[in-house]
Protein backbone atom coordinates (compact mmCIF):
# COMPACT_ATOMS: atom_id res chain seq x y z
CA UNK A 1 0.00 0.00 0.00
CA UNK A 2 2.72 2.39 0.92
CA UNK A 3 4.14 1.44 -2.49
CA UNK A 4 1.36 2.28 -4.21
CA UNK A 5 0.64 5.35 -2.84
CA UNK A 6 4.55 6.68 -4.21
CA UNK A 7 3.36 5.34 -7.22
CA UNK A 8 0.19 7.44 -7.14
CA UNK A 9 1.83 10.95 -5.88
CA UNK A 10 4.45 10.34 -8.24
CA UNK A 11 1.99 10.40 -11.14
CA UNK A 12 -0.07 13.21 -9.62
CA UNK A 13 2.93 15.56 -9.50
CA UNK A 14 3.51 14.29 -13.07
CA UNK A 15 0.44 15.85 -14.01
CA UNK A 16 0.77 18.71 -12.01
CA UNK A 17 4.13 19.60 -13.83
CA UNK A 18 2.69 18.96 -17.32
CA UNK A 19 0.20 21.09 -16.46
CA UNK A 20 2.36 23.84 -15.73
CA UNK A 21 4.51 23.29 -18.72
CA UNK A 22 1.79 23.73 -20.82
CA UNK A 23 0.47 26.91 -19.38
CA UNK A 24 3.79 28.15 -18.96
CA UNK A 25 4.67 27.19 -22.66
CA UNK A 26 0.90 29.02 -23.66
CA UNK A 27 2.15 32.28 -21.18
CA UNK A 28 5.90 32.49 -23.43
CA UNK A 29 4.53 32.05 -26.91
CA UNK A 30 1.76 34.55 -25.80
CA UNK A 31 4.56 37.47 -24.25
CA UNK A 32 6.50 36.67 -26.98
CA UNK A 33 5.11 39.06 -29.01
CA UNK A 34 5.73 42.10 -26.91
CA UNK A 35 8.42 41.67 -24.91
CA UNK A 36 12.23 40.56 -25.39
CA UNK A 37 12.07 36.62 -25.47
CA UNK A 38 14.20 35.97 -22.35
CA UNK A 39 11.55 37.74 -20.20
CA UNK A 40 9.07 36.08 -21.71
CA UNK A 41 10.66 32.83 -20.70
CA UNK A 42 11.42 34.12 -17.23
CA UNK A 43 7.75 35.07 -16.76
CA UNK A 44 6.16 31.95 -18.00
CA UNK A 45 8.87 29.99 -15.90
CA UNK A 46 6.96 32.39 -13.14
CA UNK A 47 3.83 31.40 -14.16
CA UNK A 48 4.39 28.25 -13.97
CA UNK A 49 5.94 28.06 -10.78
CA UNK A 50 2.60 29.83 -9.77
CA UNK A 51 0.77 26.35 -10.62
CA UNK A 52 2.53 24.14 -8.50
CA UNK A 53 2.91 26.74 -5.79
CA UNK A 54 -1.43 26.16 -6.05
CA UNK A 55 -1.10 22.53 -6.06
CA UNK A 56 1.27 22.96 -2.86
CA UNK A 57 -1.61 25.08 -0.72
CA UNK A 58 -4.22 22.42 -2.60
CA UNK A 59 -2.40 19.28 -1.05
CA UNK A 60 -1.38 21.10 1.79
CA UNK A 61 2.14 19.61 0.72
CA UNK A 62 5.15 22.46 -0.36
CA UNK A 63 7.20 18.89 -1.27
CA UNK A 64 5.26 19.40 -4.80
CA UNK A 65 7.50 22.32 -5.81
CA UNK A 66 10.72 19.53 -5.16
CA UNK A 67 11.47 18.36 -8.22
CA UNK A 68 11.17 21.93 -10.20
CA UNK A 69 14.40 22.42 -8.98
CA UNK A 70 15.62 19.65 -11.63
CA UNK A 71 12.92 19.12 -13.87
CA UNK A 72 12.77 22.81 -15.43
CA UNK A 73 16.10 23.37 -16.83
CA UNK A 74 16.21 20.67 -19.01
CA UNK A 75 12.74 21.17 -19.79
CA UNK A 76 13.49 25.21 -20.80
CA UNK A 77 17.07 24.54 -22.48
CA UNK A 78 15.72 22.02 -24.95
CA UNK A 79 12.58 23.98 -25.67
CA UNK A 80 14.99 26.76 -26.02
CA UNK A 81 16.87 24.90 -28.66
CA UNK A 82 14.15 24.13 -30.94
CA UNK A 83 12.83 28.04 -30.77
CA UNK A 84 15.97 28.81 -31.84
CA UNK A 85 16.58 25.91 -33.90
CA UNK A 86 20.38 26.10 -32.82
CA UNK A 87 22.23 22.75 -32.41
CA UNK A 88 25.65 23.85 -32.11
CA UNK A 89 28.28 21.72 -30.54
CA UNK A 90 28.38 23.95 -27.50
CA UNK A 91 24.20 23.57 -26.74
CA UNK A 92 24.36 20.41 -27.72
CA UNK A 93 27.16 19.53 -25.07
CA UNK A 94 25.09 21.60 -22.42
CA UNK A 95 22.05 19.64 -23.35
CA UNK A 96 23.26 16.62 -22.62
CA UNK A 97 25.40 17.72 -19.13
CA UNK A 98 22.07 19.46 -18.01
CA UNK A 99 19.75 16.22 -19.39
CA UNK A 100 22.09 13.78 -17.16
CA UNK A 101 22.32 16.30 -14.24
CA UNK A 102 18.62 16.51 -14.47
CA UNK A 103 17.56 12.76 -14.34
CA UNK A 104 19.77 12.38 -11.63
CA UNK A 105 18.49 14.61 -9.55
CA UNK A 106 15.20 13.88 -10.07
CA UNK A 107 15.98 10.22 -10.00
CA UNK A 108 17.56 11.14 -6.54
CA UNK A 109 13.87 12.66 -5.31
CA UNK A 110 11.85 10.18 -6.82
CA UNK A 111 13.58 7.40 -4.65
CA UNK A 112 13.57 9.29 -1.50
CA UNK A 113 9.83 11.21 -2.00
CA UNK A 114 7.73 9.30 0.47
CA UNK A 115 4.23 10.40 -1.06
CA UNK A 116 1.84 13.29 -0.83
CA UNK A 117 1.34 12.55 3.03
CA UNK A 118 4.44 13.66 3.71
CA UNK A 119 6.15 17.11 3.79
CA UNK A 120 10.02 17.84 3.56
CA UNK A 121 11.06 18.55 7.29
CA UNK A 122 12.24 22.20 6.41
CA UNK A 123 9.23 23.07 4.67
CA UNK A 124 6.90 21.31 8.34
CA UNK A 125 9.86 23.28 10.55
CA UNK A 126 8.40 26.56 8.71
CA UNK A 127 5.07 25.75 8.83
CA UNK A 128 4.83 25.00 13.24
CA UNK A 129 6.82 27.82 13.98
CA UNK A 130 5.51 30.89 11.92
CA UNK A 131 1.74 32.05 11.79
CA UNK A 132 -0.70 30.79 8.93
CA UNK A 133 0.02 34.38 6.96
CA UNK A 134 3.21 34.52 7.52
CA UNK A 135 3.92 30.82 6.93
CA UNK A 136 2.53 31.59 3.29
CA UNK A 137 4.38 34.37 2.50
CA UNK A 138 7.40 32.54 3.05
CA UNK A 139 6.03 29.52 1.18
CA UNK A 140 5.42 31.52 -1.86
CA UNK A 141 8.41 33.83 -2.11
CA UNK A 142 10.89 31.80 0.17
CA UNK A 143 10.41 28.00 -0.64
CA UNK A 144 8.87 28.40 -4.32
CA UNK A 145 9.50 31.50 -6.41
CA UNK A 146 13.11 32.57 -4.98
CA UNK A 147 14.57 28.66 -5.61
CA UNK A 148 12.62 29.37 -9.71
CA UNK A 149 14.40 33.02 -9.78
CA UNK A 150 17.79 31.57 -8.72
CA UNK A 151 17.94 28.89 -10.88
CA UNK A 152 16.57 30.77 -14.18
CA UNK A 153 19.41 33.38 -12.92
CA UNK A 154 22.17 30.23 -12.84
CA UNK A 155 20.79 29.49 -16.77
CA UNK A 156 21.82 32.73 -18.36
CA UNK A 157 25.21 31.86 -19.11
CA UNK A 158 23.84 28.70 -20.94
CA UNK A 159 21.39 30.61 -22.37
CA UNK A 160 24.05 32.85 -23.45
CA UNK A 161 25.35 29.84 -26.06
CA UNK A 162 22.50 29.98 -27.78
CA UNK A 163 23.42 33.07 -29.21
CA UNK A 164 27.14 32.64 -30.45
CA UNK A 165 27.87 30.28 -33.76
CA UNK A 166 31.51 29.59 -32.16
CA UNK A 167 32.96 26.18 -31.99
CA UNK A 168 33.91 24.48 -29.01
CA UNK A 169 37.26 24.83 -27.74
CA UNK A 170 39.30 23.27 -24.61
CA UNK A 171 37.46 25.37 -22.12
CA UNK A 172 34.32 24.34 -23.51
CA UNK A 173 34.65 20.75 -23.16
CA UNK A 174 36.33 21.68 -19.60
CA UNK A 175 32.61 23.25 -18.85
CA UNK A 176 31.18 19.74 -19.78
CA UNK A 177 33.54 17.92 -18.14
CA UNK A 178 33.10 19.84 -14.82
CA UNK A 179 29.35 19.68 -15.14
CA UNK A 180 29.59 15.38 -15.70
CA UNK A 181 31.66 15.11 -12.89
CA UNK A 182 29.37 17.42 -10.89
CA UNK A 183 26.65 15.31 -11.26
CA UNK A 184 28.46 11.67 -10.88
CA UNK A 185 30.02 13.43 -7.90
CA UNK A 186 25.84 13.82 -6.52
CA UNK A 187 25.42 9.95 -7.99
CA UNK A 188 27.93 8.35 -6.00
CA UNK A 189 27.45 10.64 -2.43
CA UNK A 190 23.99 9.89 -2.74
CA UNK A 191 24.00 6.26 -3.63
CA UNK A 192 26.77 5.98 -0.50
CA UNK A 193 24.65 7.97 1.63
CA UNK A 194 21.51 5.83 0.85
CA UNK A 195 22.98 2.69 1.52
CA UNK A 196 24.87 4.31 4.64
CA UNK A 197 21.61 4.89 6.45
CA UNK A 198 19.57 1.72 5.41
CA UNK A 199 22.45 0.06 7.32
CA UNK A 200 22.95 2.21 10.00
CA UNK A 201 19.48 4.46 10.69
CA UNK A 202 20.18 7.39 12.75
CA UNK A 203 24.18 7.94 12.23
CA UNK A 204 25.64 10.55 10.70
CA UNK A 205 27.41 9.33 6.93
CA UNK A 206 30.86 9.45 7.74
CA UNK A 207 32.20 6.87 4.53
CA UNK A 208 33.05 7.33 1.29
CA UNK A 209 33.14 11.25 -0.22
CA UNK A 210 31.45 12.12 3.08
CA UNK A 211 34.49 10.93 4.96
CA UNK A 212 36.33 14.11 2.99
CA UNK A 213 33.45 16.45 3.39
CA UNK A 214 30.68 16.73 4.90
CA UNK A 215 28.46 17.94 1.80
CA UNK A 216 29.25 16.13 -0.93
CA UNK A 217 26.28 16.59 -2.89
CA UNK A 218 25.84 20.54 -2.45
CA UNK A 219 29.39 20.40 -3.73
CA UNK A 220 28.38 18.45 -6.84
CA UNK A 221 25.32 20.96 -7.15
CA UNK A 222 27.50 24.30 -6.74
CA UNK A 223 29.83 22.81 -9.02
CA UNK A 224 27.23 22.48 -11.90
CA UNK A 225 26.43 25.65 -12.37
CA UNK A 226 30.27 26.57 -12.41
CA UNK A 227 30.64 23.98 -15.61
CA UNK A 228 27.49 25.65 -17.29
CA UNK A 229 29.49 29.39 -16.54
CA UNK A 230 32.53 27.87 -17.58
CA UNK A 231 31.02 26.68 -21.02
CA UNK A 232 29.87 30.66 -21.55
CA UNK A 233 32.95 31.68 -20.86
CA UNK A 234 34.60 29.97 -23.02
CA UNK A 235 33.12 32.17 -25.58
CA UNK A 236 32.14 35.46 -23.90
CA UNK A 237 35.04 35.51 -21.62
CA UNK A 238 34.82 37.64 -17.92
CA UNK A 239 31.55 39.19 -17.39
CA UNK A 240 29.02 39.97 -15.05
CA UNK A 241 26.89 36.17 -15.36
CA UNK A 242 29.57 35.07 -13.33
CA UNK A 243 27.67 36.67 -10.61
CA UNK A 244 25.25 33.40 -12.22
CA UNK A 245 26.86 31.17 -10.62
CA UNK A 246 28.07 32.55 -7.26
CA UNK A 247 24.82 33.42 -6.42
CA UNK A 248 23.97 30.03 -6.46
CA UNK A 249 27.19 29.08 -4.79
CA UNK A 250 25.94 31.87 -2.25
CA UNK A 251 22.76 30.32 -1.71
CA UNK A 252 24.30 26.82 -0.75
CA UNK A 253 26.97 28.45 2.13
CA UNK A 254 24.82 30.45 3.54
CA UNK A 255 20.80 29.10 3.40
CA UNK A 256 20.89 25.51 2.77
CA UNK A 257 24.17 24.19 4.50
CA UNK A 258 23.59 26.07 7.91
CA UNK A 259 20.01 24.55 7.39
CA UNK A 260 20.90 21.22 7.62
CA UNK A 261 24.07 21.47 9.79
CA UNK A 262 21.50 22.87 12.68
CA UNK A 263 19.44 19.86 11.99
CA UNK A 264 22.28 17.40 12.01
CA UNK A 265 23.50 18.87 15.23
CA UNK A 266 20.20 18.51 16.94
CA UNK A 267 19.61 14.76 15.42
CA UNK A 268 23.20 13.23 15.14
CA UNK A 269 24.91 12.03 18.31
CA UNK A 270 28.88 12.98 17.53
CA UNK A 271 27.73 14.86 14.53
CA UNK A 272 29.77 18.38 16.50
CA UNK A 273 33.08 16.51 16.64
CA UNK A 274 32.79 15.16 12.77
CA UNK A 275 32.10 18.71 11.46
CA UNK A 276 34.71 19.99 13.61
CA UNK A 277 37.31 17.57 11.89
CA UNK A 278 35.72 16.79 8.12
CA UNK A 279 35.52 20.26 5.41
CA UNK A 280 32.47 21.41 4.80
CA UNK A 281 32.72 20.91 0.99
CA UNK A 282 36.94 20.14 -0.04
Amino acid sequence: MKNQTKTVSIVIIGIIYLIAMLLGYFVFITLNKGLHELVALFLADVVATVVVWGFGLFYKNVSVYDPYWSVAPPVMFTVWAFYKSTFTLPVVLLLIAVWYWGIRLTGNWAYTFKGLAHEDWRYTRYRETQSPFVFQIINFFGLNMMPTVLVFAAMLPGFGLFESTEAANMLTWLGFAICISAATLQLVADTQIHRFREAHPGRYCDVGFWKHGRHPNYLGEISMWWGVWTMYASIYGLDWLILAPVAMTALFLFISIPMMERRQLQNKPGYAEYRKNTRMLI
